[in-house]
């Protein structure tokens, strides 16, 4: 029943449709004729487009480009972004604004304390405060020998005398210039992350020697055995290198320091009983948790600030270059400040001095493992 209706009424629609339709459905034949007409115009119309680009391109004239070198590009590019312009009216606005407004204090630049360090003449209260050499330990971590250099309790931290740590300072100072001013060799130990760079700078302004790893024990007591290898030479009065005293040298004994400096005690205080054994002055920044008895000279600062570590050292550095240009001038009038030694007995070719290198042994191990640096100790005497 259902699919009789469905036959009727799709049967009415069907009907209902023009014949037409059927008869164009149902017919094969294509009018050939209007596809190729439209065919032609289009290919027409696309030709004279050619032409027209062609003729356009005909009539132009070819320019030629001169060349041009780099800087005068540079100099059109500048012009045509105005950078230039800008510039010069940058000049022209600070010149006309340089007399207005405050002057700039010079500011803390942290490379000069290595590159170019304050000399002793130049160490001031300003200067050890910028550098936090006022700042200590809790109290509970003092050490009660450090009392005379403390000046007050804050928050719990002790602060240390400014007026004190300057004093020592520069007593320090005149003991590494009086000490280079007579020949005397200064090693500079420090062995903290961070203080390699000062500790090389100080050793070269001071022409002496350094050490920024562990102290091997033994260098001074046991010397003999521990620094047998090491290199030496003999040089004049202007540290002029004499050749022709191999033998010589092979039969002197182990050569000391005459003065060091410690940048950490309480890491190095094997060196220091070693120098105590030996009679050797010692140089070092007592914090307030250190003992001052360790060493000869002490200077109370705050050993954990990198920024104090560095003034102190440039300041022995620059004290142990000035006491070397006393020696050479002293050394052009004639006069020596040291007694030279004689290692021929008899020999009058002039005054020497014996210097002993020794590098890459320090620690018996060679090369640093850490930055594959050798590390240098070298020993003087007279």
């Amino acid at each position: 029943m259902i699919l009789r209706k469905a036959a009727i009424r799709h049967g009415r629609i069907l009907t209902a449709t023009p014949t037409k339709t059927w008869m164009r459905c149902l017919a094969t034949e294509v009018d050939l004729q209007d596809s190729v007409g439209g065919i032609e115009a289009e290919l027409e119309h696309s030709l004279r487009q050619t032409k027209s680009i062609e003729s356009e391109a005909q009539s132009q004239k070819i320019q030629y480009v001169p060349q041009i070198d780099a800087r005068t590009l540079a100099t059109q590019n500048l012009q045509k972004d105005g950078t230039a312009i800008a510039f010069q009216h940058h000049q022209r606005q600070q010149k006309l604004n340089k007399p207005l407004g405050t002057t700039i204090s010079p500011h803390y630049q942290p490379h000069r304390l290595v590159t170019d360090p304050p000399r002793p003449s130049e160490i001031t209260l300003e200067l050890l405060l910028a550098s936090q050499a006022h700042l200590g330990h809790k109290t509970s971590h003092w050490n009660p020998a450090n009392s005379r250099y403390i000046f007050g309790i804050r928050q719990g931290i002790h602060i240390i005398s400014l007026d004190v740590t300057a004093a020592h300072l520069r007593r320090a100072c005149r003991v590494v210039s009086g000490v280079t001013e007579r020949g005397g060799l200064v090693l500079f130990v420090g062995n903290r992350p961070g203080q390699e760079r000062c500790v090389v700078r100080a050793a070269e302004m001071a022409e002496g020697c350094h050490l920024f790893e562990r102290w091997t024990p033994g260098s001074i007591t046991n010397g003999h055995q521990i620094l047998r290898a090491c290199r030496m030479k003999v040089v004049d009065e202007f540290d002029r290198t004499i050749p022709g005293y191999g033998k010589e040298l092979a039969d002197l004994p182990a050569l000391k320091p005459d003065l060091v400096v410690c940048l950490n005690p309480l890491e190095n205080w094997v060196m220091l009983h070693e120098c105590g054994l030996n009679a050797i002055p010692t140089i070092g920044i007592i914090d307030t948790d250190a003992n001052p008895t360790w060493v000869t000279y002490p200077i109370p600062a705050n050993d954990d600030s990198l920024r104090c570590v560095q003034v102190i050292a440039g300041v022995l550095g620059r004290a142990g270059e000035e006491g070397q240009q006393i020696r050479r001038e002293r050394a052009l009038q004639g006069d020596i400040p040291y007694t030279p030694t004689d290692l021929r007995g008899g020999d009058d070719s002039g005054k020497r001095q014996v210097i002993s290198s020794k590098a890459g042994r320090a620690s018996g191990q060679g090369p640093a493992a850490s930055g594959g640096q050798s590390r240098a100790q070298e020993e003087e005497i007279y």
